[in-house]
């Protein structure tokens, strides 16, 4: 069975007043381009939709010019299969340690790094924090909170030479939860 349901999650977007946009406009765009039981959650450009697997690679490109054209700006897209998203809810390795879930986040890149760029990344630049790169994913333990932490995605995208976007882990799982009752892989 191929997977028809997705999540885009957009970067930079109604943050410090800066790169406004209504989910109301957000959602038509998808509705727009073709996407079915498009849904957005918070603010923060999150949305969850239902796309051929043809289309749901075009997203990316096809929402971010959309933004560019009608706001004048642009900001990434990224997207994930709800498959993976229930692979990454699965595969957090902070769980396994008993972290405290609301310290928890994941960073999604565009692409997957190359091992060498991972294997320089610097562990010890933000102690107590702690972070681990499984696949197109970067995943935060942040005990003081992810404000203070040096782990930030300027630097991860400087290292890893892609984009990256970070939601915390109570976001992750609404998105999974969400991305499930469209008919998401469980």
């Amino acid at each position: 069975m191929t997977e028809k349901t997705h999540v885009a999650l957009l970067r930079g977007i109604n943050v410090g007043g800066k790169n406004k946009l209504l989910m109301s406009d957000l959602a038509a765009m998808f509705v727009e381009s073709g996407c079915e039981d498009v849904r957005t959650y918070i603010q923060s450009g999150n949305v969850v939709f239902r796309a051929d697997p043809e289309l749901a690679r075009l997203v990316p490109d096809v929402i971010g010019a959309a933004i560019a054209e009608c706001f004048g700006y642009r900001v990434p897209v990224l997207t994930r299969t709800g498959g993976e998203l229930a692979a990454i809810v699965r595969e957090n390795p902070f769980l396994r340690g008993g972290a405290e879930t609301g310290k928890l986040h994941v960073g999604f890149l565009a692409e997957q790094p190359e091992a060498a760029a991972v294997d320089s990344l610097d562990r010890d630049r933000s102690p107590p924090d702690e972070f681990a790169v499984l696949g197109r994913e970067v995943y935060f333990h942040c005990p003081l909170g992810l404000a203070r932490t040096k782990f930030t995605a300027p630097y991860f995208e400087s290292k890893l030479s892609t984009t990256m976007t970070v939601r915390n882990w109570r976001t992750v799982l609404r998105l999974r939860e969400m991305t499930a009752g469209l008919g998401g892989c469980r």
